[in-house]
């Protein structure tokens, strides 16, 4: 296990109706951005319970709506000048992972006097932010309470993921209720993204054995709630470990002082910025071509643990045996219990014109990971996904 520094100082509310901790924020002044996306979170209630609440304590609120699945760094730059022309105190982002990485950007955009690109592709170039407030309605990406934002620019076919101590959010609240009108498309990606933020740091040539059992913990949870609450999305319990599993797959817990670079997720970042397809989706169907890929004699022992810890398959078995059932056992879970696209071609990737170049960036993120691939080797796992 080599050296680490852990902080996570985001204050977690936890719980029904946990919203009423909003009225917090006037401790961070007296102007507040609200981000969100659609217009969900005006159906559901929960914009009229925060606009209350925050009129409540006397803040002044301006609205950044629209922002996009993968968000946009258009979206981002509106808001970076909706803050500095304001002089706006603090960001709150209602929704799910792209909103809070939005609002991530903006917070820290609004300290910074470039174009918040800039923050995007480097974000050591970030030395402040605003306090980042957050309620989350999608159990998937962890940005509740991690340093992490993915932000795109389509008109390059860029997507990015940047990171700062300064964005980990001040506080979040966490509601399962707020995620039971969820649509099955969206909890299944939902599963599958948290699942692979856990994958990308159990599969490591790193020693770590608190952490490696700590995934599969997660894994274990993620595997047993996902399909109760595709089939029951207002079963709490299920709601409840999903989203506090969620959380805890991407904060450091299970990847400070034994995690490698990431893998699939660079690769799944180039499939959105030419695509613009569920980020989720992009990684159920990617992760067990990648498996397979990798899978070998030196990554056999980690393969061969997942599949006895984490799908209780029968240790007495050949090794590999375990491995590869260990892989279609993950395959089976992301495309029949959750019923997810099962290839590219199943979301409207049908054929590998971008793949060349989408394999050279990818290969350039992941540099360092538990399997070093070259370009070549990103582009056959590519061929092999449609």
């Amino acid at each position: 296990m080599y050296n680490f520094m852990f902080h996570v100082p985001t204050k977690i509310y936890f719980g029904k109706g946990q919203i009423s901790h909003l009225e917090e924020l006037k401790e961070s002044g007296r102007s507040v951005l609200l981000v969100y996306g659609g217009g969900s979170i005006k159906r559901s209630g929960i914009y009229n319970t925060a606009l209350q609440i925050l009129k409540d304590v006397d803040l002044q609120v301006f609205e950044l709506p629209g922002v996009e699945p993968n968000p946009r760094i258009e979206t981002v730059r509106k808001g970076v000048t909706m803050c500095k022309n304001e002089d706006i105190d603090m960001v709150l982002a209602i929704g799910g992972g792209s909103t809070i990485d939005c609002a991530k950007v903006v917070a820290a955009g609004a300290k910074y006097d470039g174009d918040p690109w800039d923050l995007v592709l480097d974000g050591s170039l970030v030395k402040d932010a605003l306090p980042i407030y957050t309620v989350l309605t999608l159990a998937a990406t962890g940005s509740e309470m991690d340093c992490f934002a993915v932000i795109s620019d389509l008109t390059k076919n860029e997507k990015w993921g940047t990171g700062s101590e300064y964005m980990k959010p001040t506080m979040s609240v966490l509601d399962p209720t707020y995620t039971y009108t969820v649509s099955p498309k969206q909890t299944a990606a939902g599963t599958a993204d948290m699942m692979s933020h856990t994958f990308e740091n159990y599969f490591t040539k790193q020693e770590g054995y608190l952490q490696a059992r700590f995934c599969e913990s997660l894994l274990e949870t993620m595997i047993h709630y996902g399909p109760i609450a595709l089939e029951k999305p207002d079963d709490y319990e299920a709601r409840a470990n999903l989203m506090w599993a969620g959380s805890h797959a991407i904060n450091g817990l299970v990847s400070e002082g034994s995690a490698d670079a990431w893998c699939v997720h660079p690769m799944e970042h180039e499939l959105s910025a030419f695509y613009d397809i569920t980020h989720g989706q992009g990684l159920a169907i990617l992760t067990p071509v990648w498996m397979e890929y990798v899978l070998s004699e030196e990554t056999l022992p980690r393969f061969k643990e997942y599949g006895v810890n984490v799908w209780h398959l029968d240790p007495n078995q050949d090794a590999m045996q375990i491995a590869k059932q260990a892989i279609e056992k993950t395959r089976e879970f992301f495309f029949t219990t959750m019923k997810m696209p099962a290839n590219l071609r199943a979301v409207g990737i049908t054929d590998d014109r971008y793949f060349k170049k989408m394999a050279e960036k990818a290969a350039a993120g992941s540099k360092g990971s538990y399997v070093p691939l070259q370009p070549a080797d990103i582009e056959e796992i590519y061929r092999r996904a449609l």
